[in-house]
């Protein structure tokens, strides 16, 4: 298993390797988390249009509030952890450094939690909360409401979640194109490919000439990938990560 990877790393002794990755729901489905699309998680009776645009929050703030307060309680709950698959990549960032580029979809901190620190969140984040008028961002741990105020602006403002919503710019974009520019290796790990930009981003990678790799459970139907293997996050990304290594 990833003999190709292995042998292209093999040409470029000279560097390490600078690998792009992005992390979607299965990487972090193993740990607890629902996804987006599991009728069993916390998305359950509630429509995109109630708690995942500013209409809906504009409409109802106390319904999103409270969504993302329980979401919010689900992450921090003690049988919650980083899986092998999240430890696998702090382990890879350890060994690359800054050439390693991590982005991720999810709004859990369990990439952080596993050690990973070149991170983006480009759909933000659940452990943190910004300003409704500057944007500043503050971290969060416990429940907020209409009642919970900034100290950035005069008079204070309301805080709203630190998630972008269906209808807002992801964040990061230009750094993330910048290093999709100058990767060796994309690898795309537990996304469905069908959400925009994100979806774009193995594009990208393959314009520029990098080696792209597809891990997850079920390969998606795009042509665009050199290598798409299929499994579990936390049985293919240590696989990887020690093909990286071993090289």
């Amino acid at each position: 298993m990833f003999e190709h990877l292995k042998n292209i790393l093999s040409v470029k002794q000279q560097h390490k390797p600078k690998i792009v990755i992005l992390t979607g729901a299965g990487i972090s489905a193993e740990s607890g988390i629902a996804t987006f699309r599991d009728s069993n998680g916390l998305w359950e009776n509630h429509s995109i249009e109630e708690v995942a645009t500013p209409e809906g929050f504009a409409a109802n703030p106390a319904l999103v509030y409270e969504f993302y307060n329980q979401r919010r309680a689900q992450l921090l709950d003690g049988n919650v952890q980083p899986n092998k698959a999240h430890i696998a990549l702090s382990k890879l960032e350890e060994y690359l450094g800054d050439n390693l580029t991590l982005i991720t979809q999810n709004v859990d901190n369990l990439h952080e939690r596993a050690g990973s620190e070149n991170l983006l969140h480009m759909h933000g984040c659940l452990t943190s909360m910004k300003c409704t008028r500057s944007g500043m961002r503050k971290d969060v741990f416990e429940s907020i409401d209409q009642n919970t105020l900034c100290d950035c602006c005069s008079p204070n403002q309301a805080m709203r979640p630190d998630i972008v919503w269906f209808g807002e710019m992801p964040y990061f974009m230009d750094e993330i194109e910048e290093k999709l520019s100058q990767a060796d290796v994309f690898v795309s790990i537990g996304t469905s490919g069908n959400v925009y930009p994100a979806a774009g981003f193995v594009q990208i990678a393959k314009h520029f000439g990098a080696l792209t790799v597809e891990l997850n459970l079920e390969a998606t139907h795009s042509n665009l990938f050199d290598e798409q293997f299929e499994g579990t996050a936390t049985d293919l990304v240590p696989l990887f990560v020690d093909a990286v290594l071993s090289s």
